[in-house]
């Protein structure tokens, strides 16, 4: 029997003001070779797993930071009433639609260190990851590797085990669902270049998740001590993967990674210090900003993604 064909719906979004696309895309993505979160110059794409069906979500600014609206197109078969809600919540959450800066703005206006780093993204939103699953599997993958390789392990799970939608030259893949991989042996994740240890603490966690003896989501009602007690109970999760989570995958704003060797470069950098930063000088140093280290985090990213010519220059909208 043929593959069901793809028929395609389309809809207009309007973020909270002001939004730049671009500068929250590589924010999400990190680096240019990711292949889950992908990214044109002009249009965001992704593959949502939706009622175990792929679905292609195609995402364009249509007008200037200021007053800015997105236009979605989504790709799949059989597309029922409820692909609409659900595509608008996980936009919502993989590019930060409903997050409000507006206080963290006049908080910046009033801080010479950070008003010009911010002012030049300006319009950049806060990205999460789809699920606290997903955000923890990034973190496993990204241990003590590179960010570009930890990419291209995730790439690879997902090209593997991702969900695909068709007819689509190179097939388009979903990001792994717990259930896509609680079913394998860590042989299945070696050939992939993960190391025993990684593969051993990712097919756990799917396991844990898929069998529901974790409730991941659950933990945003949680307080940031709960959630690192927990996660630091799960194999191969350490305060640095904790504390990613709770930035990238619950979305607490005031979390910098301090574990994170590149953040804490990227700190020390723009601040122009001389020493290096350990876990406590992280802490001290943003102790004036600590309502909003995550959004320095985020921001410093971007920086350094500019510094490396990265982003490039082809952003359609500029402040």
């Amino acid at each position: 029997m043929g593959q069901a064909a793809l028929s395609q719906i389309g809809f207009p979004l309007k973020p909270v003001p002001p939004f730049r696309l671009d500068l929250t895309v590589w924010t999400l993505r990190r680096r240019p070779d990711n292949a889950v979160d992908r990214w044109d110059g002009q249009t965001y794409r992704r593959v949502l797993s939706l009622d175990s069906r792929a679905v292609e979500v195609a995402v364009g600014q249509t007008r200037p930071p200021e007053t800015p609206r997105l236009q979605i197109q989504v790709r799949g078969a059989q597309l029922g009433p409820g692909v609409r809600p659900a595509v608008r919540l996980a936009l919502e959450r993989l590019l930060g639609l409903r997050v409000d800066l507006l206080d963290f703005y006049r908080f910046v206006s009033q801080e010479a260190d950070l008003e010009l780093l911010v002012r030049r993204f300006r319009g950049m939103r806060p990205p999460r990851f789809l699920t606290v699953f997903e955000s923890l599997v990034n973190g496993i993958a990204c241990q003590q590797v590179t960010l570009t390789l930890g990419i291209r392990l995730l790439n690879r799970l997902a090209e593997t085990f991702g969900l695909a939608i068709g007819e689509s030259d190179p097939p388009a893949h979903a990001f792994p669902r717990p259930e896509d991989l609680a079913g394998l042996g860590r042989e299945a994740l070696r050939p992939l270049g993960f190391s025993q240890q990684k593969a051993q603490a990712l097919i756990e966690l799917a396991r844990a998740a898929s069998e529901g003896r974790l409730g991941l989501e659950g933990l945003a009602h949680e307080s940031d001590e709960v959630v690192r007690d927990r996660l630091c109970q799960l194999r191969g999760v350490g305060r640095w993967t904790a504390e990613y989570v709770l930035l990238r995958g619950l979305g607490r704003l005031h979390v910098f990674p301090g574990d994170d060797v590149g953040a804490r470069n990227n700190l020390r950098r723009w601040l122009g210090l001389t020493e290096p930063l350990d876990y406590e000088g992280v802490r001290r140093t943003l102790a004036r900003w600590r309502a909003y280290a995550g959004l320095i985090y985020f921001h410093l990213l971007l920086d350094r993604l500019a510094e490396a010519g990265t982003l490039g220059i082809e952003e359609q909208f500029r402040p």
